[in-house]
């Protein structure tokens, strides 16, 4: 296998190296690091357009006559709710403060909503994007409403009106995803040659994804670094997220499997918009609970990278 086919199959692996690897680079080498400086801000502010770009890309592909609400869809909501309740329940009774913030860290894992860029993989591995779409739609607003309610119980000292943090979580969902989704339906009709030109471009909003989680990478990896933390803490919080992957990939692809649909269900539930789970816990509860979202980007992207490797070897989804 020559370079050039690994790092297409290993996309998503190479994407979090290079993120890792160019960010250290920049930290830590003294020629590199005003450079490094200078070029943060941006790459910051360049990741919702890049975001907005692969779903546009990515919309043009959808079957509007797959956009339906499914029974598997409802299925998910409920258990992300009730996921989400018994670990609230849990911070509530932690005695430590070390348990406590583990278990925050694992509530806003769960908690956070599903990735705009979760039909990107979904198509890749052969699964529903019309369907992902709508599903990521309603779980968005679900988590604007839920959220608001768990967040007082996870920090009692949390200074926000249930509307304000409802309308904060639905302003990500309308820019976007609604935006781009809208754009793209327009698009088809009154530029279909030109959506379909767009459309016909193998894989680009999955190498736009790549591109996108280099920097989401990068800018993990400098928060790990960066951490004040104990070892041990540390370690908790970047391990839980993988048992929190492991557990919602599992249960998503049970519950898609009884409907037909185990690729959609399992990103639909374990792909997650870790940027809005960060947000939650720098805003609202402890940011030392950012880590784990954090952490979690990288085993939702490894399992992810597996997923699609077994899928071009073997033309089928083993898990």
């Amino acid at each position: 296998m020559n370079v050039l086919s690994f790092m297409k199959r290993w996309s998503l692996v190479v994407a979090l190296c290079v993120g890792t690897v160019v960010y250290l680079l920049f930290a830590n080498v003294p020629a590199l690091v005003p450079f490094g400086m200078a070029v943060e801000p941006y790459a910051e502010r360049v990741l919702p357009v890049l975001l907005f770009a692969l779903l546009f890309v990515t919309f043009c592909k959808i079957d509007v006559c797959d956009m339906r609400l499914r029974a598997w869809h409802v299925w998910l909501e409920v258990i992300r709710l009730a996921l989400c309740g018994l670990i609230v329940a849990a911070v509530v009774g932690a005695g430590g403060e070390h348990s406590r913030l583990a278990l925050t860290g694992v509530f806003v894992c769960v908690a956070c909503p599903t990735a705009a860029a979760a039909a990107v993989v979904t198509e890749k591995l052969g699964g529903s994007i019309g369907s992902m779409t709508i599903y990521t739609i309603m779980d968005n607003v679900v988590t604007s409403i839920a959220v608001p309610l768990f967040l007082p119980l996870v920090e009692r000292g949390v200074d926000v009106t249930f509307w304000e943090a409802a309308l904060m979580v639905l302003r990500n969902v309308a820019v976007v995803l609604v935006v781009p989704l809208v754009l793209a339906l327009v698009c088809r009709r009154v530029v279909p040659r030109v959506t379909a030109a767009i459309a016909g471009v193998h894989n680009l909003a999955f190498y736009m994804w790549c591109v996108n989680l280099t920097i989401v990478t990068g800018l993990t990896v400098r928060n790990i670094v960066h951490a004040t933390v104990s070892g041990q803490t540390l370690a908790v919080l970047l391990l839980a997220p993988l048992a929190v992957t492991v557990v919602l990939f599992s249960m998503g692809k049970a519950v898609g499997h009884a409907y037909g649909d185990s690729v959609s269900a399992g990103q639909a539930l374990g792909q997650k918009n870790t940027v809005v789970g960060i947000w939650l816990a720098l805003t609202f509860l402890d940011p030392l609970a950012a880590l784990a979202p954090g952490a979690y980007v990288i085993w939702q992207n490894l399992v992810n990278a597996w997923q699609i490797w077994y899928k071009e070897k073997y033309g089928r989804v083993r898990w």
